[in-house]
């Protein structure tokens, strides 16, 4: 086995995932938890469990120290970080390292490159794949040189533009400026929020996409110079520049037919000039946005497992997880180069939220709680369920309100979708608010069905009747 104890400093449904898969390997885990989360099921699933502080995450699961003390305390060897919290933090990786463990995912250094999106552009115009068109350096916003700079830039692009915080992401720290009169109040807005939401005052320019499609790439590197591209994942079904659903493969008019597939294949290559270009170890998520002709230009890389990895490996039949553990043990991948997709994935996020009042997140109690028409949870060819919550859990106002994520395959898009709304429609969740109903009225609306939607779609969607 790649490691005999391995400890997962996450929470919910993904520390349950890696769990799960740690359990067939032979692999004994660790849980960490905080004071909110003593009886959660990623802690009942682990081998051993370690409190690391109280309920708010800064005090508990962004808490180096005390996590640093659980992996001395059980002996643990390898730490699987999951997604979100430190996952893409350099300053944990190099921590682990410091400490005697592997840390599972990409080297500090790669996590610099990627986590800074200048740095992360700089390497996609380096490595010949081009980014949205805007500026390859920060704005200087504290002088009126600075400004004017950025008002030409502006200019240069073609309104509207995009302001963006150097260190957003989710949306935050990002504005859309439609002419010059609103571009120096849209930098100081954005500079504000950057620097307060991730102690990054800079900003920068990007041309505003029109009808922009979300679209990524899976690719998985190792140790040995193997670089693979494992499909792409369409996400443009977002609410507050957040995901709801994920497919693949993408059902964009523009991968259609034979020059679909060239194109489809050109992303791919892109993807892996990025990664390449900074020696990228374990799973990746390159990202790039489309517009309404189909130009694909490069957004940022999540240096980590992402949420959505399910229909990759329902599409694949990998295990991401397990992969991820071989090669942070420095195993070498098999050959995916020929890999054969099957079928078509797709997954719903179910959160606690109320899509008819702006997606705002609804704290709550989960007092029943059936999936899909059954009494536990779905592992299955054509359904997973992930979930990290059970009956008589609460929802906190501390942590993300995703519930779980169902995932369905099928032959095709339409079976997929199918086997998803059924699924939905056999689920039961209260009495807490959540998105289900929305989500299936989502997959029952015509430009859904066509594969005729962009980032926007979903909060026009949320408005109709």
């Amino acid at each position: 086995m790649p490691f005999e104890k391995v400890l997962v400093c996450n929470r919910g449904e993904i520390a349950r995932r890696v769990i799960r898969t740690c359990k067939r390997l032979g692999i004994a885990t660790v849980a960490v938890h905080s004071e909110a989360d003593p009886d959660a099921p990623h802690v009942t699933d682990a081998d051993e469990a370690v409190l690391v502080g109280p309920a708010p995450p800064k005090d508990s699961y962004l808490n180096v120290d005390a996590i640093l003390g659980a992996l001395r305390k059980t002996g643990a060897k390898a730490v699987h970080p999951g997604y979100g919290f430190l996952s893409a933090k350099s300053a944990f990786a190099r921590a682990v390292a410091d400490a005697g463990a592997v840390f599972i995912g990409p080297s500090p250094d790669t996590l610099d490159a990627f986590g800074d999106k200048m740095k992360a552009r700089h390497v996609a115009l380096s490595a010949g794949t081009s980014p949205v068109p805007g500026t390859d350096e920060p704005i200087a916003i504290d002088t009126p040189e600075g400004i004017a700079h950025a008002k030409a830039i502006a200019a240069s692009v073609g309104y509207p533009i995009v302001v963006k915080a150097v260190g957003g992401g989710g949306g935050i720290g990002m504005q859309v400026v439609a002419d010059e009169a609103g571009v120096e109040r849209a930098l100081k807005s954005c500079s504000d929020r950057g620097k307060a939401s991730f102690a990054d005052p800079r900003v920068y320019l990007e041309r505003y996409v029109s009808q922009p499609r979300h679209i990524e790439v899976q690719v998985f590197c190792d140790t040995h110079g193997q670089a693979f591209a494992l499909g792409e994942r369409e996400c443009s079904v977002q609410r507050r520049h957040q995901k709801i659903v994920e497919e693949s493969p993408s059902p964009a008019a523009f991968f259609a037919g034979p020059e679909g597939e060239k194109r489809r294949q050109e992303l791919y290559a892109a993807a892996l000039r990025v990664v390449k270009k900074v020696g990228y170890v374990g799973a990746g998520t390159c990202e790039f946005i489309a517009d309404d002709a189909g130009n694909l230009f490069f957004l940022e890389v999540n240096a980590r497992l992402q949420v959505e990895h399910p229909v990759t490996e329902m599409v694949t039949g990998l295990d991401l997880v397990e992969l991820q553990l071989r090669v942070a043990a420095g195993e070498k991948l098999p050959d995916l180069s020929n890999l054969t997709r099957k079928g078509h994935s797709i997954e719903a996020r179910i959160y606690a939220e109320d899509p008819s009042k702006g997606f705002i997140p609804k704290p709550g109690s989960i007092d029943e709680l059936v999936w899909a028409g059954g009494a536990g949870e779905v592992q299955s060819r054509v359904l997973r369920v992930e979930s990290g919550v059970k009956a008589g859990s609460k929802i906190t106002p501390y942590y993300d309100p995703m519930i779980a994520k169902v995932v369905a395959w099928g032959e095709t898009r339409d079976a997929a979708i199918g086997e998803l709304d059924r699924a939905l429609a056999g689920t039961v969740i209260a009495p807490a608010t959540t998105n289900v109903a929305f989500v299936r009225k989502l997959l029952a609306s015509e430009e859904f069905r066509a594969g005729n939607y962009d980032t926007k779609f979903a909060e026009i969607l949320a408005k109709r009747p």
